[in-house]
């Protein structure tokens, strides 16, 4: 089993699945992609060449950050696993409560206008924190600064999503300070919801997990881009 995550979190390196796909059959391995990062809208995976899609439905696919489900899919309706995944299912009871799934079901029919809302919103917000003299890098596939944006380009054709990182200058207490000073942009871990939230996955996950300490992890919810961008200038002035 080869499972990669497209894009990945919290550096958002894009992997050419199809490339991966090819290597990985060759050999006889199955490939499975967590797209959580990047809905349908944004990217098919299985078009690729995937064996499955798995994603948090708790995140984007929901859209209101009020319901916790998960799904995996596949267009090989015959493949081993597959079959081997629903009669886990079926045995094991893992399936969506009623409400969690007329939740989901409500979350699904604004999905479209959501992501469209935050990728555009996400774009501005990128451009501008590229351009403040206290970041020195921002990690988001829709700047053509990113090493994998080409790739990007090819593989997300519905836009480059509500994810991005960026690299405070200085050490992790100036990346906290910057936390600190946001006013509409909230501390919390997640993603995909209709608030734009922020994290320094540093504190979050330890020193173990790799980000370094002077990363924050930002997810654009729906609020107006201007608000946004006003509120991490603010907060990065004060550095």
């Amino acid at each position: 089993l080869v499972w990669i995550e497209v894009p990945s979190t919290p550096y958002l390196y894009i992997l050419d699945i199809a490339a991966i796909a090819a290597k990985a059959h060759g050999v006889g391995a199955v490939v499975a992609v967590d797209g959580t990062v990047a809905p349908p809208l944004l990217s098919r995976p299985l078009h690729l060449g995937a064996d499955l899609v798995f994603h948090s439905a708790t995140k984007s696919l929901n859209g209101h950050s009020d319901v916790l489900a998960g799904l995996v899919t596949t267009i090989q309706t015959d493949h081993p696993i597959w079959t081997a995944l629903r009669l886990e299912r079926k045995l094991g009871g893992a399936v969506l409560n009623p409400f969690g799934a007329w939740l989901l079901g409500r979350g699904l029919r604004t999905l479209a206008v959501r992501v469209e809302r935050s990728c555009q919103s996400a774009q501005a917000v990128a451009e501008a924190l590229e351009q403040h003299p206290k970041v020195h890098r921002v990690n988001y596939p829709g700047l053509t600064s990113h090493p994998d944006h080409d790739l990007a380009q090819r593989q997300m054709p519905g836009g480059f999503g509500a994810l991005m990182s960026f690299h405070v200058t200085g050490s992790s207490e100036a990346a906290l300070s910057v936390i600190e000073k946001l006013k509409v942009i909230i501390a919390a871990t997640s993603l995909g919801g209709p608030e734009t939230l922020i994290e320094h996955r540093h504190t979050i996950e330890g020193p173990d997990y790799g980000a370094a300490d002077d990363l924050l992890r930002l997810s654009i919810g729906l609020e107006h881009a201007d608000h946004l961008i006003g509120d991490l200038v603010q907060a990065l002035d004060s550095l």
